[in-house]
């Protein structure tokens, strides 16, 4: 469900009468699992960059029955989110919120399992500190597109593949991607691995050991592509 503003997104949850599971950790996709074990409630995720992976923490945490937020990514791909697995009827999106977008962050952090959200400007201070105590109070991931003074972990694509077309010729068929988280404490050791995001199917999985034969480590993340696009040489 689309919704604007903290008005709606306040009568929306009502609507759909959400209700936050006590679990210590929200599900993410199985390829994602040596990387996160899981999204840890009241922590906050910092996401490099847009692209798919943001996607992904929200396909394996809807999949496995937790409500979701998105809010302030006016291009969301719905398409893209659900092709990776999500549940769309577990997603209350806010494109636009404005000015308000930290008042309708707090409104969705006592709400809903996870937050995704993009904020205007880098979050610093106070308003990191009330907003991460409301996650910690309400046990809500809160996952940040961009960078978050604090965050506790941090995930970043290091190196992009496209696979396909051959001879110059063809369709591209995935995308193997080598992604490492890192952090603070617990999270401090940092981890990798390579993972297909998405893979020929459209879906998110393991990249198996090819990936490190044929993807170059020091190729720079490029841009996403659409996968299916014709390429001709």
């Amino acid at each position: 469900m689309t919704v604007r503003g903290r008005d709606q997104a306040e009568a929306a949850l009502a609507r759909a009468g959400f209700a936050v599971q006590p679990v210590e950790l929200v599900a993410v996709l199985p390829a994602l699992r040596t990387l996160l074990g899981g999204l840890r409630r009241g922590q906050v995720v910092a996401v490099d960059g847009m692209g798919a992976l943001p996607l992904a923490l929200l396909a394996g945490a809807t999949a496995a029955g937790a409500w979701t937020a998105v809010v302030g990514l006016s291009e969301f791909g719905v398409l893209a989110a659900s092709g990776l697995g999500a549940d769309l009827g577990r997603v209350v999106v806010v494109e636009e919120p404005g000015a308000q977008w930290a008042e309708v962050v707090a409104v969705l952090l006592t709400s809903v399992e996870v937050v995704v959200v993009r904020p205007p400007v880098q979050v610093g201070g106070q308003l990191s500190r009330r907003l991460v105590a409301l996650a910690r109070r309400h046990g809500t991931a809160l996952v940040c597109v961009g960078d978050w003074e604090g965050a506790q972990t941090r995930l970043r694509v290091a190196s992009s593949l496209w696979v396909g077309p051959e001879h110059g010729r063809g369709h591209l068929r995935g995308r193997r991607v080598k992604v490492e988280a890192y952090g603070r404490g617990a999270g401090a050791r940092p981890r990798s691995a390579w993972l297909w995001l998405p893979g020929p199917d459209g879906t998110v999985s393991g990249a198996d050991l090819e990936a490190l034969d044929t993807a170059d480590p020091a190729s720079p993340a490029g841009p996403p592509s659409p996968a299916g696009l014709e390429v001709a040489g």
